[in-house]
């Protein structure tokens, strides 16, 4: 049986940001970066060309940028996720956590955008410890010095950007 990746979901806008950013980098982008490496390369020797360099390593870090942005516009869902109480990306979530409430997006910076809000990975130890449970669970994880932090789920509601 083959497990299949959840979607990535994205509002519109995140999406069509994300969007407009990958095929800047893909076109103008690249052309540019291009432009800049032939310019120091037509400086002369290249073993002591630093700007021949700072324009490879710039080009090293698009083309990583192009993938990440690839990669996460693989598989996305349009909107928002649903409004079941099941803690997953997209979702806006109050947690008390350690005794303290706090509310945060679980996913990533880019589903944010600009709206001010903390953001906790799926990943990090928070993030993996209430993703796909619901509103009224109690669970934990454990911190960097091996205590274990209790969180309370108190609401979870999909992000609205």
């Amino acid at each position: 049986m083959t497990e299949t990746t959840a979607p990535t979901w994205l509002t519109q806008e995140a999406y069509d940001r994300l969007t407009e950013e990958l095929t800047h980098l893909q076109t103008d982008g690249r052309k540019e970066i291009t432009d800049r490496i032939a310019a120091a390369r037509d400086e002369g020797d290249l073993k002591e060309n630093g700007g021949y360099h700072a324009a490879r390593e710039e080009q090293a870090k698009q083309e990583a940028r192009i993938r990440e942005l690839q990669a996460k516009l693989r598989n996305v869902q349009i909107g928002t996720p649903p409004d079941d109480g099941v803690v997953e990306p997209g979702m806006v979530v109050t947690a008390v956590v350690a005794g303290d409430e706090m509310t945060f997006l679980l996913g990533s910076r880019e589903i944010a955008g600009s709206a001010d809000i903390d953001v906790f990975s799926p990943t990090s130890p928070l993030g993996a410890a209430i993703h796909r449970h619901k509103v009224g669970d109690s669970t934990s994880y454990e911190a960097p010095n091996g205590r274990q932090i209790p969180v309370e789920i108190k609401a979870a509601s999909p992000f609205q950007g």
